[in-house]
């Protein structure tokens, strides 16, 4: 088999791989959408928030302490533990639960049949907020997450590819372990939406918020579950990228890779998140093994965002979404 075809298979590998991670993010989005009608800008921001906070319960450190020791000139930083991985993760969970709480608490039950530009704008600014609670809670530096998930080359592939086709493929365990967490969540989620109560009252939730609330579902109960769900979502995709390219502010950007996928696969449809994830992984790694020499690399800046904008103009609700019909 030719060299390029073995190395254009091991980039498509490599982009279903990255692909399955993008997904996870716009998992998030395609959550609160559903149960709102708003795209969440906080999405990402709750990825980073949820990932500090894993890595500062895991290490024992203080919350806020840069800010108590400048204001009581005190020296303290750590408790003096360090938890298990399964623990500090649980941890984290109810803090996301309890953050969900907070939200809906505090800014979404204010804004009942708001138009949604408000709302909107509502996430940005609690995106914002998010990011600068963090920052004082955890310190703004790059903290290492380390939760027990392998890492570095796959021997078995790299063995195997080898035995096939004399070239071994090069693919992350962490990457592959990241693939079959996300299935495990995808599958639990479609379950969930599709054949539970909640699912169903979710949908009805995002239809019209008065005709939910006069058919006795509880609009507090629905937005605490499912931005309580976007936070586990958020929690997994903090600690795959976490885990990948260590705890940084920089994580949040990841919301903005989501938004191609978003728009490919609908905003409305949790196995269109999947696919559209996989096209970007798939689309902008190719892409940049066939193009990218020709045009000076770094394809892969752009190339979603341009696919992105393609189907915006032929098929604005993408693969999945619900077409909207306008009646007058």
């Amino acid at each position: 088999m030719p060299d390029q075809v073995l190395f254009a298979m091991e980039v498509m590998l490599n982009g279903l791989m990255a692909g399955v991670m993008y997904a996870l993010v716009a998992l998030g989005f395609v959550l609160i959408y559903k149960a709102s009608g708003i795209f969440n800008y906080a999405q990402g921001v709750m990825a980073l928030f949820a990932a500090l906070t894993l890595v500062g319960i895991q290490q024992g450190q203080v919350p806020f302490a840069h800010l108590i020791n400048a204001v009581f000139g005190t020296e303290i930083h750590h408790f003096g533990w360090h938890l298990p991985a399964i623990v500090a993760i649980v941890l984290t969970i109810g803090v996301m639960i309890g953050l969900a709480i907070l939200i809906e608490y505090f800014v979404l039950k204010h804004l009942v049949n708001q138009e949604p530009i408000i709302l909107f704008m509502a996430t940005i600014g609690l995106a914002y907020f998010l990011e600068g609670v963090g920052d004082l809670m955890w310190g703004s530096e790059i903290k290492k997450m380390d939760v027990g998930l392998p890492q570095g080359l796959s021997e078995f592939i790299d063995t195997t590819t080898y035995n096939w086709f004399g070239y071994g493929f090069f693919i992350d365990r962490l990457d592959i372990a990241a693939t079959i967490i996300a299935a495990i969540l995808v599958a639990g989620l479609v379950a969930f939406s599709q054949y539970t109560k909640q699912g169903r009252a979710l949908r009805a939730v995002a239809d019209d918020h008065q005709a939910a609330l006069s058919v006795g579902i509880s609009l507090q109960f629905i937005w605490v579950l499912v931005w309580s769900i976007a936070g586990f979502v958020a929690l997994v995709a903090g600690i795959m990228w976490g885990a990948k390219s260590g705890v940084q502010f920089s994580l949040s950007l990841i919301a903005l890779k989501a938004l191609p996928v978003l728009m490919l696969g609908g905003f409305t449809s949790i196995p269109g998140a999947i696919v559209g994830g996989l096209i970007i992984g798939v689309g902008e790694k190719l892409f940049e093994f066939t193009i990218g020499p020709l045009v000076g690399g770094a394809t892969e800046n752009w190339f979603a965002y341009v696919l992105a904008l393609l189907f915006l103009v032929f098929r604005p609700q993408g693969l999945f979404g619900e077409k909207i019909i306008e009646r007058v």
